[in-house]
């Protein structure tokens, strides 16, 4: 770990803790972050027992130089973007964590338990109800956007 920047002795020990004990349903691609620490590919599977059981995803994961005072941005990508009220067909996630609520106390780890729960908790798959007007006109990097956070409880 030698001459590596303090973002990637973050991410290098991220990587590492991902592999050893990654949380249920949740794998990592090594062998694509260990040949570029600043993006990761990780593969969930949909929890038993929730409308997305036996659901294989993807989640792209990629990192500034500010990691980890500056949050990933964190897409759904590949052929099975989850139907869901906060997850854009395009793959892009309103999840604040993942902007304004982002703290540097969080990891990678965590976002993947914040979206897996997300996931758990949903009682409809539907798509966000301004989706074919954000998938339009959105910036390419979803954190870019100005998300308008809401509470579903609600």
């Amino acid at each position: 770990m030698a001459g590596m920047s303090p973002s990637e002795r973050r991410l290098q020990k991220e990587l590492m803790s991902l592999m050893k004990e990654p949380p249920p349903g949740v794998t990592v691609d090594a062998e694509i972050a260990e040949q570029n620490l600043l993006h990761w590919i990780i593969r969930m599977e949909g929890v038993s027992g929730t409308l997305y059981e036996g659901e294989q995803f993807e989640l792209q994961f990629k990192f500034s130089n500010k990691y980890p005072f500056d949050s990933p941005e964190v897409t759904f990508v590949g052929n099975n973007i989850p139907v869901h009220p906060h997850v854009y067909s395009n793959g892009h996630i309103c999840l604040s964590i993942l902007t304004d609520d982002w703290s540097p106390a969080l990891s990678v780890q965590s976002v993947c338990l914040s979206i897996v729960s997300m996931l758990s908790s949903c009682k409809e798959k539907k798509r966000p109800p301004d989706n074919a007007f954000y998938v339009k006109t959105c910036n390419k990097n979803p954190k870019k956007t100005k998300w308008w956070y809401h509470d579903d409880s609600v």
